[in-house]
């Protein structure tokens, strides 16, 4: 079994090579083709809880013109077509349909420009990137701002997670790739806005369950309705899992709740509610190449002397306050708590982080005309502090030693404003142009007695812009462009991890910042056919990356200056009443243009973690009978695992395979499902742990396993 292969040298490499030019011509060459098919009815896709997923057109229908897709990543609500940026909005049906829906990962590998890692690993969260920003998260997700029903899951810091967000709530979830900090501010090299289900007008309520291999058990509960001016939802999850490999059990529990009141016809208060409860959450660590293929179930030796894993406890609430001010002007005004304690055991290192976050923002919007011309303004405020105490201890076998490490405690303090305004202008041309100041605070109380005082403060602050211009050839073609700003700050993670030890801030750590020049085109030309395309450069400066030291620690150090160069392509594609075909493809270049790294000059070397070519492909069948099954093929091509190019990540192509049938029978609804992940028996790695001591990169990811599940739901009328 080979899974890994030594590199003789990096290398230059060109700004887009033959293969990929060649590769992403053949495919939207292969999507204007397809548009070129009959036109056909769209299969509507009904409400989990108030109808079946599958299409309702009857024989001999006329084509259905479906209604503009709505996204509110922008900050306010848009039509997804008329965004000058490159945006993926997914419904419920492309995350839950006959899918395990444990984890994001099933919904975000169909996202062009997206890379998904780790979702076998319950104790590092899913890896995420975004046209390579949050490639470098050692765990969790770093360099993308999440917002989940218009509150932010992402720290002051820059630290994101999913673990309290369950796939089986989300009613729409919604990508803007690429930089975005002129309205989202640190960490924004792409954003993630999730909503989650509202309770249908007539009352239901909802169990699931899935069971698979190596000890999967999923079981969901959930329900909501309309009562007059208050809609209401909750659902409740438990997740098990004994893993693929040794030392990787997980379990969790989580629940989400919202209540909505409409004060009067212009006003709406929300309430949003989620906890998530996971007491053992074990971590199997990287192997060798040599480890993998001799045996890919296999935990790193470390990792089961010192019983690596962390038990998590966290909750959030929101609040939401939105009024119509006068004809279109809204007011938009929020807050939010999140505490979360965190035991984290790793080699040598026992850590124990009692977090709390507060923070609010405030948002005004209006569109009118402006002489002449329509327009639309939106400006907001947005605050968040941070407090974390943490301490450190000995390990010993998993367990807290009598020996003090690191007691300190950290704060981070992030203010920003933005202003953004677009205007229509004539003969189809609309421009946009928008800008934000932020200011993040770091600060650190050093109660470590046994070394000197290590306390102290650092302060980033950065405006960026955007500039942005949208041509509309006709209603379903149009042109775009845009340049937009960003920067990301290391998370308190990163800043108080130094490698010469010791307590405080480390004094040689900075922001990276970027700029993206990108252009694109959207089509939709009502037939069935959708097609989505952008090219794009990316400068940066001063690239966070990380790399591990012996114990398997994490550091971060600043790359000097890197570049990305992408072309990204989506296509949907409607074919008669049941068929529907999905592709995304993405080709990525990271480079590094100056980078010298312990006396090595390491400038055109690949940024390692970021694979320069993926696909995905989706052929999905669903009969007016209830009757599904669908198809989806995904390809990872190779990636360096190291700065020196030294060694690469063998190219992966997964094959899964899915088939259910939903049965309504008057207020009932059942939908037994069965699947198979990975049918071509691929050896491949899960996850890959960049610039790891000892060459323990990989984390081998499950052979071909099986999985069913049933869900029943009931709905009063």
């Amino acid at each position: 079994m080979k899974k890994t292969k030594a590199v003789q040298q990096g290398g230059n490499s060109s700004l887009f090579q033959p293969a990929a030019i060649r590769l992403f011509c053949s495919a939207l060459c292969m999507a204007l083709i397809l548009d070129g098919a009959e036109p056909s009815a769209a299969g509507a896709a009904g409400d989990p809880q108030t109808s079946t997923r599958q299409a309702t057109a009857k024989p001999g229908a006329k084509p259905v013109q479906l209604e503009p897709v709505i996204v509110t990543a922008t900050r306010v609500a848009a039509d997804a077509g008329r965004v000058p940026a490159a945006v993926t909005t997914l419904k419920s049906e492309d995350i839950q349909q006959g899918r395990p829906a444990i984890k994001l990962n099933d919904a975000l590998v169909r996202v062009p420009g997206v890379f998904v890692q780790n979702e076998e690993n319950f104790a590092q969260d899913l890896r995420v990137d975004i046209r390579g920003f949050g490639a470098r998260s050692a765990f969790g997700i770093r360099g993308i701002q999440i917002y989940v029903d218009g509150i932010p899951h992402t720290l002051p810091d820059g630290q994101s997670a999913f673990d309290t967000v369950d796939p089986e709530v989300i009613a729409q979830l919604e990508v803007l790739r690429g930089p975005i900090s002129a309205l989202y501010g640190n960490s924004a090299g792409g954003v993630i806005n999730i909503t989650t289900q509202d309770g249908p007008a007539h009352p239901f309520w909802e169990a699931r369950a899935v069971a698979g291999e190596h000890g999967l058990w999923k079981s969901l509960l959930k329900g909501g309705g309309q009562n007059g001016a208050l809609n209401y939802f909750a659902s409740l999850s438990h997740v098990e899992s004994d893993g693929f490999r040794a030392h990787s059990r997980a379990k969790s529990t989580l629940f989400n709740g919202k209540l909505r009141r409409d004060i009067d016809a212009a006003s709406d208060m929300t309430l949003i509610l989620s906890a998530v409860r996971t007491p053992e959450a074990q971590d199997p660590g990287g192997l060798t190449a040599a480890q993998a293929d001799a045996d890919p179930s296999l935990a790193a030796a470390l990792n089961l002397l010192y019983g690596a894993g962390e038990t998590v406890s966290d909750q959030r609430v929101g609040l939401i306050y939105r009024r119509e001010l006068f004809a279109r002007q809204n007011l938009e005004v929020a807050g939010f708590f999140n505490r979360r304690d965190l035991e984290n055991a790793i080699p040598f290192r026992f850590i124990e982080l009692d977090r709390r976050v507060a923070g609010g923002r405030i948002q005004y919007d209006l569109s009118g005309m402006l002489f002449g011309y329509a327009h639309r303004l939106v400006s907001g405020i947005d605050l968040q502090h941070q407090a974390d105490d943490r301490v450190n201890y000995d390990n010993i076998g998993g367990e807290p030693g009598g020996t003090l490490l690191l007691a300190q405690d950290e704060a981070v303090t992030a203010l920003g404003v933005h202003l953004q305004e677009e205007v229509d202008l004539a003969c189809g041309l609309s421009v946009l142009l928008g800008g934000r100041y932020d200011n993040v605070r770091f600060a650190i109380d050093d109660h470590f007695p046994s070394d000197a005082d290590d306390s102290g403060s650092k302060t980033f602050d950065q405006f960026t812009g955007r500039f942005g211009l949208m041509y509309t050839v006709h209603p379903g073609l149009r042109l775009y462009g845009n340049l937009a700003q960003s920067f990301e700050t290391p998370t308190t993670t990163e800043v108080v991890n130094r490698p010469e030890g010791g307590g405080g801030i480390n004094p040689d750590i900075e922001p990276q910042r970027a700029v993206n020049y990108e252009i694109g085109l959207k089509m939709d030309l009502g037939r069935g056919f959708k097609l989505d395309a952008a090219l794009f450069l990316i400068r940066l400066e001063d690239e966070l990356i990380a790399f591990r030291d012996a114990t398997d620690r994490v550091f971060y150090r600043n790359a000097g200056e890197s570049r990305r160069v992408g072309a990204e392509l989506g296509i949907t594609k409607r074919f008669g009443q049941a068929w529907r075909f999905d592709l995304a493809y993405t080709y990525l270049e990271p480079e590094f243009e100056r980078y010298v790294k312990q006396g090595l000059d390491l400038a055109g070397k690949h940024v390692p973690g970021v694979p320069e070519q993926r696909l995905f492909a989706e052929l999905r069948y669903a009969h007016a009978s209830g009757v599904y099954a669908a198809g989806s093929l995904r390809y990872a091509g190779a990636f360096f695992v190291d700065d020196e190019n030294t060694l690469k990540n063998d190219p992966a192509t997964v094959l899964d395979v899915r088939l259910g049938i939903e049965k309504k029978l008057r207020h009932w609804l059942v939908e037994p499902f069965l699947g198979m992940r990975n049918l071509l028996d691929e050896e491949y790695n899960n996850n890959v742990r960049i610039n790891a001591a000892g060459g323990r990169y990989f984390e081998p990811a499950p052979r071909r396993n099986f999985y069913g599940g049933l869900r029943v739901s009931h709905q009063w009328l």
